[in-house]
């Protein structure tokens, strides 16, 4: 032991006479391998001694770290003895540290700090380490994935394993999907390796991103532009539309309909229903091409079905909220479930069919409320109506307050006709319903609010509060539930079926459904709190009250379950047999397309009847030419088609 003692004494002395970047080899038993030495004898790597332990490139000298030594993962040593990458000595030596022994070389490259990487490292291994336990059960869609750079992937099959020749690469992609076969020319070493797992001859990651962005609600369109943009390798927008085809869209249809039946079997043993229903159309006005009519259970804000009309199945887009309304009822009678009443908006066609059928019908107080104030408005600009603008808010809530406090049709007319008196400064009411305002007396100091009796004002507002109509349909308003959830979820569908997107009949069909799985599933967030338990709101600014703040209880985070219902439905069953569920998707009729009842005339025809209002040329061309009035002109917004 003295005599090695002395030796690391004269290697210490060398070093201090070493510039800091040229080092002389030591004449010595002691060889420098960068920041190794090799003393007579050796020890296989793992090896476990007695005294001193150290982590992985780090120099400890005898006492370092006290009298208990511990390190982190890595190989633990003896002075005597070393292993890769670690050694110990009696001092702490200046000699830069490499975790691979290399040749030896007179260059001595500058430290790093390794005490922060060290235990950055230490902490992903650990990770990992968790990790790998769960890994086994992991299903090929529930893996976790990484981007991956081209570069690092060749890195590793550049050189062969074996004989360290440098070998020929081929790579073969189909969308997010690479292979690369490595070939060594020297030792004929030969390796195949995939990114990915495969089903059949469809690579697993391509389906799942079309699964993800279709079940999600997104635009491959959009994923696409993202992927192009940072040179993502990613598959056509053919290949997602057969991805659409033969499997996500049969289990989006097989998921809603397993889940509607729970639904009815839930409510079949409930009786008569409470229902809430209304139309939305893909685009405003009266050339809407596609209307969903939705039924929405009034107690549980549920939505029961939801049917898709394309406007030439009807004599036109303003029939389609009829036919909607009739397909739903029809399917849910046939189901075996009992309508008790129904919650809609005054649309004449509604009223009279639900008269037909024998089904009680309410109105909804938000639209009966909308229409009012719309007609109101449009008086208060007159200017012999000035006194109106200061009373449309109180009438507003006159119109919530007569419904939500009365239980039948008189007694809401009742209450309604006393708000002619009201504005008049009378609070007392010839009606033996409702004799008297239910606020309490005072006196008014300000007569200028006050509509005068007899006056034009008050006779203009009066037929507009008091026509035959609207108190037929005040007797009418919902006094039990309103179709506000419904309203939310028509903002809903948006997310999933953008307006500016041109979608098929069966894809707007199964984006639908995508909506009423999402919105079935988060119908019962509770409100956010803080960790004191105080209730969190959100506070807006809305359009419609001109500035006025409204504040908003804010919602727990929702939940995407039924996405992880409809991957594991895609790869565990659809994929493996997908004619049962394709079948199903099938049976489903698809209408006619709108376009296919005119003459297609050929591409070249049509180019040839193409003109531009700008471009002078033609314009030049055709200035002796009798123009074609047949020819309709070409304007329009050009949609994106997914």
């Amino acid at each position: 032991m003295p005599a090695e003692q002395k030796q690391i004494y004269q290697y210490e002395k060398e070093m201090k006479k070493s510039t800091s970047k040229q080092i002389e080899s030591p004449k010595s038993l002691f060889v420098e391998v960068e920041c190794q030495t090799d003393p007579p004898q050796t020890m296989s790597v793992g090896t476990q001694t007695e005294l001193t332990k150290m982590s992985v490139g780090t120099h400890l000298s005898t006492g370092t770290l006290g009298e208990t030594h511990t390190g982190s993962k890595g190989l633990q040593a003896t002075v005597s003895f070393k292993s890769v990458g670690t050694e110990t000595t009696a001092a702490v030596y200046d000699v830069p540290f490499s975790s691979t022994p290399v040749k030896a070389t007179g260059f001595r490259p500058h430290k790093r700090p390794r005490l922060d990487l060290e235990e950055e490292e230490e902490v992903e291994e650990e990770e990992e380490e968790v990790e790998e336990e769960g890994f086994v059960q992991r299903t090929i869609y529930g893996d976790k994935k990484f981007i991956v750079f081209e570069t690092c992937l060749r890195e590793l099959f550049a050189t062969c394993p074996i004989c360290k020749h440098k070998c020929d690469v081929s790579l073969r992609r189909i969308g997010t999907y690479v292979a690369f076969l490595q070939l060594c020319p020297k030792c004929s070493y030969r390796k195949q390796w995939e990114s990915q797992p495969t089903v059949g001859s469809t690579p697993v990651g391509n389906l799942q991103l079309s699964a993800a962005t279709y079940f999600t609600g997104g635009s491959f369109i959009q994923v696409q532009k993202i992927c192009k943009g940072m040179q993502l390798q990613i598959f056509t927008h053919e290949t997602f539309r057969r991805h659409c085809r033969s499997f996500l869209e049969p289990a989006i249809i097989h998921k809603w309909k397993s889940d509607q039946q729970k639904l009815f079997q839930k409510f079949r043993q409930s009786g008569n229903i409470g229902l809430a229903g209304d139309m939305r159309a893909d685009s405003p006005g009266h050339s809407a091409k596609y209307g969903s009519y939705t039924l929405m259970h009034t107690e549980s804000s549920t939505i029961l079905d939801i049917q898709l009309v394309q406007s030439n199945e009807v004599s036109g887009s303003s029939h389609m909220k009829k036919e909607g309304l009739k397909r739903c009822l029809d399917h849910l009678e046939s189901s075996g479930l009992k309508v008790g009443y129904i919650v809609t908006d005054r649309h004449t066609q509604i009223q009279k069919y639900l008269r037909e059928r024998s089904i009680n019908q309410f109105y909804d107080v938000w639209h009966f409320e909308k229409g009012l104030s719309k007609k109101l408005k449009q008086q208060s600009k007159n200017k012999k109506c000035v006194v109106l603008k200061k009373w449309l808010r109180s009438i507003r809530n006159h119109v919530y307050w007569s419904a939500s406090t009365s239980t039948t049709g008189p007694e809401k007319v009742a209450k309604w006709t006393s708000i002619v008196n009201h504005i008049q400064n009378v609070h007392v009411h010839d009606s033996p319903i409702f004799p008297k305002c239910a606020h309490p007396d005072h006196v008014s100091k300000n007569a200028a609010k006050w509509f005068q009796p007899a006056s034009l004002e008050l006779h203009k507002v009066e037929k507009v509060l008091c026509n035959k109509r609207v108190l037929n349909d005040v007797a009418k308003l919902s006094h039990h539930f309103q179709t506000s959830s419904l309203e939310a979820f028509h903002s809903l569908i948006l997310k999933f079926t953008p307006k500016n997107v041109v979608f098929p009949f069966m894809g707007m069909l199964c984006r639908l459904f995508l909506a009423v799985l999402h919105h079935n599933e988060n119908i019962g967030r509770e409100q956010a709190t803080t960790a004191t338990g105080k209730p969190l709101y959100k506070v807006l600014f809305p359009k419609s009250k001109k500035g006025e703040p409204t504040a908003r209880p804010l919602k727990t985070k929702p939940t995407y379950n039924y996405v992880d219902d409809l991957m594991r439905l895609v790869f565990e069953e659809v994929i493996v047999d997908p004619a049962p569920f394709v079948e199903e998707l099938q049976a489903i009729p698809v209408p006619m397309a709108i376009s296919a009842v005119f003459e297609r005339p050929s591409k070249e025809e049509a180019i040839a009847r193409h003109v531009s209002r700008f471009s002078r040329e033609v314009a030049e061309s055709r200035h002796s030419d009798q123009p074609d009035l047949e020819t309709p002109g070409i304007s329009g917004i050009q949609h994106k088609k997914e």
